[in-house]
């Protein structure tokens, strides 16, 4: 496996934002995360987007961070936002998302940004176990679905 940084818009980063999204539907019911993104968002030094690939070149896993700063969605001075943490089904179990969140969590934290967030929710337990068991404990909610029951936010600081 190895781990690098593509634009958000990269077409392997479609492909498994697509992806996800399909995934999100099925647990949810709801078409998809709706959180805007920008391609820009990801750009460094105010972010960053990783995509792993397989030997054979195939993309495999995924996940981003953006730098947000207190705003009236309740994020705070400092918070990089983790987005698209998604290993496709085939490559689960493999340690692959906590390979990418400690790149993450290494690039935000030498970008400067003081805490990691992110929200996920109630019917994605494998993320809820890998972020408690890396450390993320709950935060006040944030976020497009701050207001939603079924969200969960979680932060960890990185410095």
């Amino acid at each position: 496996m190895f781990i690098r940084p593509v634009p958000f818009d990269h077409p392997d980063a479609v492909k498994l934002n697509d992806e996800v999204q399909a995934e999100y539907h099925v647990r949810y019911g709801d078409g998809g995360d709706a959180t805007h993104l920008d391609p820009a968002d990801f750009r460094p030094p105010g972010g960053v987007y990783l995509i792993a690939y397989d030997e054979d070149g195939t993309p495999v896993a995924t996940g981003g961070w953006r730098s947000q700063d207190r705003n009236d969605e309740g994020n705070e001075d400092g918070d990089a936002e983790l987005k698209r943490m998604f290993v496709v089904e085939g490559m689960r179990g493999r340690g692959l998302a906590r390979r990418i969140l400690a790149a993450l969590e290494d690039d935000a934290r030498e970008a400067g940004r003081t805490r990691m967030v992110l929200e996920t929710g109630t019917k994605q337990p494998e993320a809820v176990a890998l972020y408690t068991s890396s450390g993320y404990e709950p935060c006040g909610k944030f976020g497009y679905y701050r207001f939603h029951e079924e969200s969960l936010c979680y932060a960890k600081p990185l410095r």
